[in-house]
């Protein structure tokens, strides 16, 4: 006996999808088909990162217990290790929470702003004292910075490490001239 030829099963057609209900809008105001749900307020997250020096299953435990009730969720840990074993140093935990949005204080801002343009920014009056800069022309602003006493910079302290009396102080706009 020959080998039977098997049937192919006859082909579909895709089925189109149903039409989509129409309902009669007649009679009804424009703006009652759906009802406005007002956006939730976009909350700012608040984070903590908990430093653990003893990083063992014990006080991992307890830290994400004690946070998680107070409300804060866990967000992750990062480990710090060791180089000599594979045992971690530190353990950083870190956890998050909604919280209140931070009000923005808008008149303190620009009397601060205010004040910065009048008299200027500290870190430029900082930058213009003598002690700062070793210019003494700059010694006309108000503000003098004071070095601590017994703290030296780091090129008086290299002078010292050099047995020099005194530092050299830097020349400024110094131009050589070639040798002839």
């Amino acid at each position: 006996m020959a080998p039977r030829k098997k049937k192919r099963p006859p082909s579909r057609k895709a089925a189109l999808p149903p039409a989509p209900r129409r309902t009669s809008r007649a009679g009804k105001r424009p703006g009652a088909v759906r009802a406005a749900v007002a956006p939730a307020p976009v909350r700012a997250l608040q984070y903590k990162v908990v430093e653990l020096s003893t990083v063992d299953e014990g006080t991992l435990e307890r830290t994400v217990n004690e946070w998680s009730a107070q409300g804060w969720n866990l967000d992750g840990v990062q480990f710090a290790m060791r180089e000599s074993s594979k045992r971690p140093a530190m353990a950083f935990v870190f956890f998050t929470r909604e919280g209140a949005p931070a009000a923005h204080d808008v008149e303190a801002a620009r009397g601060r702003l205010r004040e910065m343009a009048e008299t200027g920014s500290p870190s430029a009056r900082l930058l213009a004292s003598p002690d700062f800069t070793g210019n003494a022309a700059a010694s006309s602003s108000e503000y003098v910075y004071s070095r601590p006493p017994g703290m030296v910079s780091a090129h008086e302290r290299l002078a010292q490490l050099a047995g020099l009396d005194e530092p050299e102080r830097p020349e400024r706009g110094l131009i050589l001239e070639p040798d002839e």
